[in-house]
């Protein structure tokens, strides 16, 4: 089975104190047996991350430490960049990895992309992929060729037998902070398609791969979206930052 998975991405918010205040109010909101249920992760700013290791393996917390971003290179003249390895010494588990404003802002291609996937699966920590189209995108109708072409391309330099140690994250650029998600049909209909194309580049793929959504997710509808056979959990943005709300997320995942 499929375990639910539950991110909460930061972005560029919270001071390394504020996310140490954060998760250790998370850990209090959550009793331990959720975590049987569900896997939790948090994704703070690099500048937060060892604060929240810290904070996590001295409280022998069992929430997943996360990032939002990798460089694909081991090490080098690259400055403000982040390597795999060290993320790896941070105990980080998960890394989101061709997030949409990382694509929009930064210029990221999905080749870089694939880097990026390769670098953190050498060190055995899942990648996030995070695919989605525009609004023009859509209304082009060109939705499905994007998202397809995101998936195959962002997985494409590692091994076929590897993909289903990925997390794919669908998050529909349009509707990230609108306050308007995608419908349930729109989410759905993408989910399955993105298992389609996983299940083209290897057979069987896209039923073990957790595939989430994420785009304007709150309390108020995560149940609806996780209620969906084919959607594991949820990319969470701004309720991420509201220990109660992000909580209440987590719960709903395993109601």
């Amino acid at each position: 089975m499929r375990k639910p998975i539950i991110v909460g991405n930061w972005k560029m918010n919270l001071t390394h104190l504020e996310a140490i205040a954060l998760v250790q109010k998370l850990s209090y909101r959550l009793e331990s047996d959720v975590y049987d249920l569900c896997e939790v992760v948090v994704c703070p700013p690099f500048t937060s991350l060892r604060s929240v290791q810290t904070t996590i393996d001295s409280d022998k917390m069992k929430i997943d430490l996360g990032a939002q971003n990798v460089n694909e290179n081991d090490k080098g003249a690259f400055t403000g960049e982040i390597s795999a390895g060290m993320l790896k010494k941070l105990n980080c588990n998960y890394v989101l990895v061709g997030h949409s404003e990382r694509r929009q802002h930064c210029g990221e291609t999905n080749e870089e992309t694939a880097k990026k996937v390769k670098a953190v699966r050498k060190l055995e920590m899942t990648p996030i992929l995070c695919v989605g189209e525009t609004k023009e995108q859509r209304e082009n109708g060109d939705t499905t060729s994007v998202v397809e072409n995101q998936v195959r391309e962002g997985l494409s330099a590692i091994p076929k037998g590897d993909i289903e140690n990925c997390v794919i994250a669908y998050e529909p650029v349009w509707a990230i902070g609108a306050g308007t998600p995608a419908t349930i049909e729109q989410a759905n209909e993408m989910i399955f398609h993105i298992r389609g194309v996983l299940n083209s580049l290897n057979s069987g793929t896209g039923d073990e791969t957790r595939v989430i959504y994420g785009a304007s997710v709150d309390p108020g509808n995560s149940k609806s979206f996780l209620s969906q056979d084919g959607i594991d959990g949820l990319l969470v943005g701004g309720a991420s930052l509201d220990a109660d709300d992000f909580s209440r997320l987590v719960l709903s995942a395993i109601k």
